[in-house]
């Protein structure tokens, strides 16, 4: 079955305290966006949609020797993760098959956690499925909601859950698998009537679900590879966490 990628890359990274966009700040000598589009091409994907803003001509020419498979999609101005997704949906009408959605700013996302995560989506028939994490310190981050049979009903955001739900460890990550005629259906009926006033991605799942469309979500993402960058400090500490895994593949 035919694969598709989204990559969101058209941020600044105000809290970078640099000029360049976020996706080209380096890790182990490469832009973070190099990562992520490697393991979307060892996943599978055929077609990578990258979605860019902040300088996007710097963006796209230092790609240029390696963009066999991309169509740039700009994004002025960014309104949220869903915006990002609406921006592409010229090229997703009529399209088959699946949808990847990654962020540009992951880059220590593995081939492997996308490919569990495809065969997840495939064998639940589900319209969207979700790689979540288990994380031992929860954090912000959004908090995944399973009824007594296992099966996906929702997600809540750490602000608005209940102290029981802020127990709950398993987390979304922001990495999804589409059905891609879902996705395209969906994708315009998003709002952005929130404090905002941007378009969620998230909200994609709740539309899907009062459609009766299936949700799934499988814990296939590593504690150590949620890691997205936002800082020079957390530039710095995926890099040292890139470094130590491409040592210990090279020893392999």
């Amino acid at each position: 079955m035919a694969t598709t990628a989204i990559i969101l890359a058209a941020g600044k990274g105000t809290r970078m305290d640099s000029d360049l966009p976020k996706v080209l700040h380096p890790v182990c000598g490469r832009p973070m966006l190099a990562y992520v589009l490697d393991v979307a091409r060892q996943a599978g994907s055929s077609r990578l949609l990258v979605v860019v803003g902040y300088r996007a001509e710097l963006v796209k020419q230092t790609f240029a020797d390696d963009a066999r498979d991309i169509c740039w999609v700009l994004q002025s101005p960014q309104r949220g993760t869903g915006h990002a997704v609406m921006v592409c949906k010229r090229e997703l009408t009529g399209l088959d098959g699946l949808v990847l959605v990654l962020a540009g700013d992951g880059p220590l996302i593995r081939p492997q956690t996308l490919r569990q995560l495809i065969d997840t989506h495939q064998a639940a028939r589900a319209a969207c499925t979700l790689a979540t994490s288990i994380l031992p310190e929860p954090g912000g981050y959004g908090r995944i909601l399973r009824d007594e049979a296992g099966n996906l009903v929702g997600i809540v955001e750490a602000l608005d859950a209940t102290a029981r739900q802020k127990a709950i460890r398993e987390v979304n990550v922001s990495v999804y698998c589409f059905d891609a005629a879902a996705l395209a259906d969906v994708i315009g009926r998003l709002k952005n009537d929130n404090a905002k006033g941007e378009y969620y991605l998230t909200d994609a799942l709740g539309l899907l679900a009062s459609d009766g469309r299936k949700i799934a979500a499988v814990a296939a993402v590593e504690p150590q590879d949620v890691l997205s960058i936002n800082t020079l400090d957390e530039l710095q500490k995926v890099s040292d966490i890139m470094a130590a895994r491409m040592a210990a593949e090279s020893v392999r």
